[in-house]
């Protein structure tokens, strides 16, 4: 059976911030077409800071994610900050005493995740948000599974599935946040939460399946 080692994949986390942070103006190009402008320039500052904490500390994943989920509930503004860092800290509760990551503990993880956030916001699929990418992600992951597919399949699947989610925001009408206020005006433009969340879930994922035993 495929796992992954808690204790040495802290990388991860690094790996995401550097994607997060290359994405910064790409990102908020998005977000200015239809919110704030400044979903890439708060992500970057969030998991820049994460990062300059977690440098040469070699940690665990599940205590790299708590740090970066601390900081982003904490120190940065807007309103993906609390999503994300609840997401976070979710992911790590999850797997802190689990030594060997299988799909099932990346399962609970990622259901926890979701579930965090769901408790913080009233976001559904179809509002043009990051659930539209998150919760199709944790949906094909658990049907990869079922269908007795390995831990690799399922994340590649993962992967897959967030992308595609994050691409269906372009056909949606947003009904949450500053972008609700335009109405069909928001069509034809990619979320940006869901934008930065399949980046997440990509490079969470891949750093996952290049590390498995």
């Amino acid at each position: 059976m495929q796992t992954l080692s808690n204790a040495s994949a802290g990388g991860i986390v690094l790996s995401m911030a550097d994607r997060i942070i290359e994405s910064r103006a790409y990102l908020s190009e998005i977000d200015g077409k239809i919110g704030d402008g400044d979903h890439g320039v708060n992500m970057a500052k969030g998991f820049g800071m994460a990062a300059e904490r977690l440098k040469g500390k070699d940690l665990p994943l599940s205590a790299s994610l708590e740090t970066l989920g601390t900081i982003l509930m904490t120190e940065i503004g807007g309103s993906m900050g609390p999503l994300y860092g609840v997401m976070f800290t979710e992911f790590a509760e999850i797997i802190e005493d689990v030594e060997a990551i299988d799909s099932a503990a990346y399962s609970r993880m990622l259901h926890a995740g979701l579930e965090g956030i769901r408790s913080i916001g009233s976001a559904k699929v179809g509002d043009k948000t990051l659930l539209d990418t998150l919760v199709p992600a944790v949906e094909a992951f658990d049907k990869a599974t079922s269908e007795g597919k390995s831990f690799e399949e399922a994340l590649d699947a993962l992967v897959k599935a967030a992308e595609d989610g994050r691409d269906s925001t372009i056909n949606l009408v947003a009904k949450i946040g500053r972008a609700s206020r335009l109405g069909e005006r928001s069509l034809g433009v990619l979320d940006a939460g869901a934008t930065s969340c399949a980046i997440i879930l990509k490079e969470l994922s891949t750093g996952a399946r290049d590390r498995l035993q």
